[in-house]
């Protein structure tokens, strides 16, 4: 099962026709207890897009509060993202994604997301986005609502092309 994901990813990665090359920055506040830096998250991501649906690796801190002792703050996730209706210069998003964090207690991961883009210009997007976070370890679990706003800057515009064109037809 684990080969065939991977054979999967890289076959879209390899083989995805016209996709486009994105990076993301992502600030968000949770609505977990503590400080300010506590309620805070950052994540930065690096993606493709492939008309409708997009796929992420993603780094991230799940609090920006300094932390005693060894960080449990740090995550790494795999963020698929769809898009799924369009009016204009805006587009309604959804995202599940899947994680670790790294030396957590509850060091599983997951997230549903939804937001509203906004195409700025074919090069940079702004995105407003809210969902949870859901935790979970060997003894506990956990999760939290979050909301928040990312900047999508692509590396060259979608040039859209017909699937058929009139020398194929020949």
């Amino acid at each position: 099962m684990k080969n065939t994901l991977s054979i999967l990813f890289f076959l879209l990665f390899v083989f995805g026709a016209h996709a486009q090359t994105y990076i993301q920055l992502e600030p968000a506040l949770t609505n977990s207890p503590g400080t300010l830096a506590g309620k805070s998250n950052l994540s930065f991501e690096v993606g493709r897009q492939w008309d409708v649906f997009s796929l992420g690796l993603d780094i991230g801190k799940t609090s920006l509060e300094k932390t005693v002792g060894r960080d449990t703050t740090m995550y790494f996730e795999l963020r698929p993202n769809l898009n799924i209706f369009q009016q204009g210069k805006f587009t309604n998003t959804i995202t599940p994604g899947i994680g670790f964090i790294v030396n957590g207690e509850e060091n599983f991961m997951t997230e549903l997301t939804n937001g509203i883009e906004y195409a700025y210009s074919p090069l940079l997007h702004f995105n407003i986005f809210f969902g949870q976070y859901f935790y979970s370890g060997r003894y506990s679990s956990s999760n939290t609502t979050f909301y928040g706003i990312s900047i999508m800057k692509y590396f060259k515009p979608s040039k859209a092309k017909a699937l058929f064109s009139k020398k194929d037809k020949e």
